[in-house]
């Protein structure tokens, strides 16, 4: 059976992924940063759906938590057919001129560091250069790396703008080597992502400026992320696509 390795999966897009994996015919493997309790929730439904789950707590900025979590995928389900690299965090809302140093390196660390270390553990199982049978990994960007985010997260969007070209580049690196790479570009996703930055009232606020008139949801950007794993986006990869309602 396929095997979907998901980080962050405990919540908001992640815990999509995971379910709609599940719905077509993915056992899933997922890594939570610090809640267990929402991550046995997602694996038992996982389960109900009659599939394999396994969660794993791995903070994505740490190389040896990194390095654990796939060893531990391979002992329980072996090498993954697809990857999709969510975890990430936005830090706090502040300008550049009031970013405080140790913020900014946590968002890089998990963001950037973090997609990374990622990524290689997932090429030296998936790539045909290292034994492997091939797959396909997504990473999970924003279209703040577009936009900037003025006046909210610069920092944040020049973190997913790494993440964008880690894409676009090791797409090309591996392209010959069985191995797709792609990113999702979620705009304004109603998630708890906005609520835990500190500021609740952001979809209210932001939707409007949405052309659809509307934020999207985690349902919407995991099914986005699907069709780039599987086999019907047999020839796509170092694409970037948005899912951002028109913005």
């Amino acid at each position: 059976m396929p095997v979907l390795f998901v980080t962050g999966g405990s919540r908001g897009i992640g815990a999509a992924v995971a379910r709609a994996a599940a719905a077509d015919g993915y056992d899933v493997a997922l890594t939570y940063a610090n809640d267990a309790t929402a991550a046995s929730d997602v694996t038992a439904e996982v389960e109900t759906a009659g599939r394999r789950a396994l969660a794993i707590r791995c903070d994505v900025a740490r190389e040896a938590d990194v390095v654990a979590a796939f060893a531990a995928l391979d002992d329980a389900f072996g090498a993954p057919d697809a990857v999709v690299l969510n975890a990430g965090i936005t830090g706090g809302f502040c300008r550049v001129d009031e970013l405080d140093g140790a913020m900014l390196e946590r968002v890089l660390a998990v963001n950037v560091h973090g997609a990374f270390t990622c990524a290689r553990e997932a090429v030296r199982r998936m790539s045909t250069a290292h034994g492997g049978r091939g797959g396909s990994i997504v990473f999970v960007s924003s279209r703040a790396a577009s936009l900037g985010s003025p006046g909210e997260y610069v920092h944040y969007a020049a973190s997913k703008a790494a993440v964008n070209t880690l894409t676009i580049g090791l797409a090309k690196e591996v392209a010959r080597e069985g191995v797709r790479v792609n990113a999702i570009s979620p705009g304004l996703i109603a998630t708890e992502i906005h609520a835990r930055a500190g500021r609740p009232e952001r979809l209210e606020k932001i939707a409007p400026q949405i052309p659809m008139g509307r934020a999207g949801t985690p349902q919407e950007v995991a099914a986005a992320i699907l069709w780039l794993a599987s086999p019907a986006a047999s020839y796509v990869s170092g694409a970037v696509l948005d899912v951002g309602g028109g913005r």
